[in-house]
Protein backbone atom coordinates (compact mmCIF):
# COMPACT_ATOMS: atom_id res chain seq x y z
CA UNK A 1 0.00 0.00 0.00
CA UNK A 2 1.15 3.50 -0.76
CA UNK A 3 -0.19 5.38 2.23
CA UNK A 4 1.40 8.69 3.23
CA UNK A 5 4.04 8.61 0.50
CA UNK A 6 3.95 12.09 -1.02
CA UNK A 7 6.71 11.87 -3.63
CA UNK A 8 9.27 9.58 -5.21
CA UNK A 9 12.66 9.78 -3.51
CA UNK A 10 14.38 8.58 -6.68
CA UNK A 11 16.98 6.75 -4.57
CA UNK A 12 18.79 9.99 -3.72
CA UNK A 13 19.45 12.06 -0.63
CA UNK A 14 17.23 15.15 -0.26
CA UNK A 15 19.93 17.65 -1.23
CA UNK A 16 20.88 15.70 -4.36
CA UNK A 17 17.26 15.12 -5.32
CA UNK A 18 16.31 18.79 -4.89
CA UNK A 19 19.28 20.08 -6.86
CA UNK A 20 18.62 17.55 -9.63
CA UNK A 21 14.96 18.54 -9.91
CA UNK A 22 15.88 22.24 -9.86
CA UNK A 23 18.37 21.63 -12.66
CA UNK A 24 15.84 19.68 -14.71
CA UNK A 25 13.17 22.37 -14.29
CA UNK A 26 15.69 25.05 -15.28
CA UNK A 27 16.55 23.08 -18.42
CA UNK A 28 12.86 22.56 -19.17
CA UNK A 29 12.19 26.30 -19.07
CA UNK A 30 15.36 27.03 -21.06
CA UNK A 31 14.86 24.53 -23.90
CA UNK A 32 11.10 23.93 -23.42
CA UNK A 33 11.73 20.20 -23.95
CA UNK A 34 13.98 17.69 -22.17
CA UNK A 35 14.59 13.96 -22.38
CA UNK A 36 14.81 12.02 -19.12
CA UNK A 37 13.52 8.93 -17.35
CA UNK A 38 9.86 8.55 -16.55
CA UNK A 39 10.24 8.77 -12.76
CA UNK A 40 12.41 11.89 -12.92
CA UNK A 41 10.07 13.53 -15.43
CA UNK A 42 7.07 13.01 -13.16
CA UNK A 43 8.85 14.66 -10.25
CA UNK A 44 10.16 17.52 -12.40
CA UNK A 45 6.67 18.05 -13.80
CA UNK A 46 5.25 18.56 -10.31
CA UNK A 47 7.78 21.30 -9.58
CA UNK A 48 7.48 22.93 -13.01
CA UNK A 49 3.70 23.16 -12.96
CA UNK A 50 3.73 24.77 -9.53
CA UNK A 51 6.27 27.32 -10.75
CA UNK A 52 4.25 28.21 -13.85
CA UNK A 53 1.13 28.65 -11.73
CA UNK A 54 3.00 30.96 -9.36
CA UNK A 55 4.62 32.85 -12.27
CA UNK A 56 1.21 33.84 -13.67
CA UNK A 57 1.14 36.64 -11.09
CA UNK A 58 4.32 38.68 -11.48
CA UNK A 59 5.16 39.98 -8.03
CA UNK A 60 8.35 40.36 -6.04
CA UNK A 61 7.24 37.64 -3.64
CA UNK A 62 6.54 35.14 -6.43
CA UNK A 63 9.84 35.94 -8.16
CA UNK A 64 11.75 35.33 -4.93
CA UNK A 65 9.92 32.08 -4.21
CA UNK A 66 10.73 30.71 -7.66
CA UNK A 67 14.28 32.13 -7.57
CA UNK A 68 14.95 29.77 -4.66
CA UNK A 69 14.76 26.89 -7.15
CA UNK A 70 15.77 28.54 -10.46
CA UNK A 71 19.15 30.22 -10.00
CA UNK A 72 19.59 31.55 -13.55
CA UNK A 73 18.18 35.09 -13.75
CA UNK A 74 17.69 34.93 -17.52
CA UNK A 75 15.56 31.80 -17.31
CA UNK A 76 13.66 33.23 -14.35
CA UNK A 77 12.84 36.29 -16.43
CA UNK A 78 11.85 34.08 -19.39
CA UNK A 79 9.45 32.17 -17.12
CA UNK A 80 7.69 35.34 -15.98
CA UNK A 81 7.69 37.26 -19.28
CA UNK A 82 7.47 34.56 -21.96
CA UNK A 83 6.28 31.20 -20.63
CA UNK A 84 3.63 32.04 -18.02
CA UNK A 85 1.69 34.51 -20.25
CA UNK A 86 1.05 31.62 -22.66
CA UNK A 87 -0.81 29.76 -19.92
CA UNK A 88 -2.91 32.59 -18.44
CA UNK A 89 -6.20 30.99 -19.53
CA UNK A 90 -5.14 27.44 -18.60
CA UNK A 91 -5.88 26.26 -15.05
CA UNK A 92 -3.18 23.56 -15.14
CA UNK A 93 -1.60 20.90 -17.31
CA UNK A 94 1.24 23.03 -18.64
CA UNK A 95 3.51 20.08 -19.48
CA UNK A 96 3.15 16.77 -21.26
CA UNK A 97 5.10 13.53 -21.04
CA UNK A 98 5.61 11.54 -24.24
CA UNK A 99 7.05 8.03 -24.05
CA UNK A 100 10.09 7.46 -26.25
CA UNK A 101 11.02 3.86 -25.54
CA UNK A 102 13.60 2.18 -23.37
CA UNK A 103 17.22 3.13 -22.79
CA UNK A 104 19.72 0.62 -24.17
CA UNK A 105 21.91 0.57 -21.09
CA UNK A 106 19.51 -0.27 -18.26
CA UNK A 107 16.13 -0.50 -20.03
CA UNK A 108 14.78 2.53 -18.17
CA UNK A 109 11.62 4.07 -19.63
CA UNK A 110 12.73 7.26 -21.44
CA UNK A 111 10.29 10.10 -21.93
CA UNK A 112 10.14 13.56 -23.45
CA UNK A 113 8.98 16.21 -20.97
CA UNK A 114 7.87 19.35 -22.78
CA UNK A 115 5.74 22.43 -22.34
CA UNK A 116 2.34 22.12 -24.00
CA UNK A 117 2.52 25.61 -25.52
CA UNK A 118 6.02 25.65 -27.02
CA UNK A 119 7.29 28.74 -28.78
CA UNK A 120 7.69 28.02 -32.49
CA UNK A 121 8.48 31.66 -33.26
CA UNK A 122 12.16 31.21 -32.38
CA UNK A 123 12.67 28.59 -35.08
CA UNK A 124 10.98 30.61 -37.83
CA UNK A 125 13.01 33.68 -36.89
CA UNK A 126 16.26 31.74 -37.22
CA UNK A 127 15.26 30.36 -40.63
CA UNK A 128 14.15 33.70 -41.99
CA UNK A 129 17.31 35.47 -40.81
CA UNK A 130 19.69 32.98 -42.37
CA UNK A 131 17.92 32.31 -45.65
CA UNK A 132 15.56 35.13 -46.66
CA UNK A 133 16.83 38.46 -47.92
CA UNK A 134 16.16 41.41 -45.58
CA UNK A 135 14.43 43.45 -48.32
CA UNK A 136 11.81 40.80 -49.15
CA UNK A 137 11.43 39.36 -45.66
CA UNK A 138 8.01 39.86 -44.08
CA UNK A 139 7.76 40.07 -40.28
CA UNK A 140 6.80 36.71 -38.80
CA UNK A 141 4.69 38.34 -36.07
CA UNK A 142 2.16 39.85 -38.51
CA UNK A 143 0.80 36.59 -39.92
CA UNK A 144 1.96 33.03 -40.26
CA UNK A 145 1.54 32.98 -44.06
CA UNK A 146 4.55 35.28 -44.41
CA UNK A 147 6.80 32.73 -42.74
CA UNK A 148 5.51 29.95 -44.98
CA UNK A 149 6.22 32.04 -48.07
CA UNK A 150 9.71 32.83 -46.78
CA UNK A 151 10.39 29.12 -46.23
CA UNK A 152 9.09 28.20 -49.70
CA UNK A 153 11.28 30.79 -51.40
CA UNK A 154 14.24 29.77 -49.29
CA UNK A 155 14.16 26.30 -50.85
CA UNK A 156 14.42 27.78 -54.33
CA UNK A 157 17.14 30.32 -53.49
CA UNK A 158 19.89 27.85 -52.51
CA UNK A 159 19.30 25.83 -55.70
CA UNK A 160 19.64 28.99 -57.80
CA UNK A 161 22.73 29.99 -55.83
CA UNK A 162 24.30 26.57 -56.45
CA UNK A 163 23.62 26.85 -60.19
CA UNK A 164 25.16 30.33 -60.29
CA UNK A 165 28.15 29.04 -58.36
CA UNK A 166 28.65 26.21 -60.85
CA UNK A 167 28.46 28.63 -63.77
CA UNK A 168 31.05 30.88 -62.15
CA UNK A 169 33.38 27.94 -61.52
CA UNK A 170 33.07 26.86 -65.16
CA UNK A 171 33.83 30.38 -66.36
CA UNK A 172 36.91 30.51 -64.11
CA UNK A 173 38.13 27.18 -65.49
CA UNK A 174 37.67 28.45 -69.05
CA UNK A 175 39.56 31.66 -68.18
CA UNK A 176 42.42 29.66 -66.67
CA UNK A 177 42.59 27.42 -69.75
CA UNK A 178 42.67 30.39 -72.12
CA UNK A 179 45.30 32.17 -70.05
CA UNK A 180 47.41 28.98 -70.00
CA UNK A 181 47.09 28.71 -73.80
CA UNK A 182 48.26 32.33 -74.19
CA UNK A 183 51.27 31.66 -71.99
CA UNK A 184 52.15 28.56 -74.05
CA UNK A 185 51.85 30.54 -77.30
CA UNK A 186 54.12 33.27 -75.91
CA UNK A 187 56.75 30.69 -74.94
CA UNK A 188 56.65 29.21 -78.41
CA UNK A 189 56.85 32.61 -80.14
CA UNK A 190 59.74 33.95 -77.98
CA UNK A 191 62.36 31.37 -79.05
CA UNK A 192 61.49 32.02 -82.69
CA UNK A 193 61.95 35.75 -82.20
CA UNK A 194 65.34 35.27 -80.45
CA UNK A 195 66.66 32.81 -83.07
Amino acid sequence: MKHRVGFNRLGKKPSHRNSMINSMVTSLFKYERITTTSAKAKEARRAAEKMVTRAKIDSVHNRRQIARRIRDKGILDKLFTDISPRFIEKPGGYTRILKMGYRNNDAAQMVLLELVERSVVEKTKKRSKTIAEPETQEPAAEHSEGTVEAEETSVEEPVAEKEEGKKQEQEEVVREETSQEKIDEEKISKPEAEG
